[in-house]
């Protein structure tokens, strides 16, 4: 159940944005193994001059597109992080032509003592949700 926060350039359209969302939603099932109806996401917009990213020494070109994107989640293998990051910059390309150079993807790990997801109760502690993956295909939740 990742938590995923989104920064953006203000300016784009609904249209756009209903877009990354659903493209990053998408990247986030497949990658991770989640139900489609784990789905959280905060989308936040920026003026420009409230976002930067230099290049890291990579000689990255960034530019207005530019997109933070921070994935709150339980601890996941490496191999399912490297498949979101991959994952992430080919829908987002395909869904909107967004250059893999505006994107950048950080994963902050917790445990289950760090979700409520409602009525002031921890459900992974409680027992109403299960800390244990859930197997692909498995729409329990």
């Amino acid at each position: 159940m990742p938590l995923i926060v989104i920064d953006v350039v203000r300016g784009h359209d609904e249209t756009y944005l209903t877009s990354l969302l659903d493209g990053i939603h998408e990247a986030v099932v497949d990658a991770f193994e989640v139900p489609d109806t784990d789905r959280y996401q905060v989308l936040t917009q920026h003026e420009p001059f409230e976002l930067r990213a230099l290049d890291t020494g990579l000689g990255l070109t960034r530019s207005r597109d530019l997109t933070f994107i921070r994935v709150i989640s339980k601890t996941r293998p490496e191999s399912a992080k490297r498949r979101l990051y991959e994952l992430i910059a080919q829908r987002l390309h395909s869904r909107l032509g967004l250059s893999g150079e505006d994107i950048i993807v950080t994963i902050v790990e917790n445990t289950g003592a760090d979700w409520s997801f409602g009525r002031g109760t921890a459900q992974f502690l409680t027992g109403e949700l299960p800390e244990a993956p859930i197997p692909p295909g498995d729409n329990r939740r």
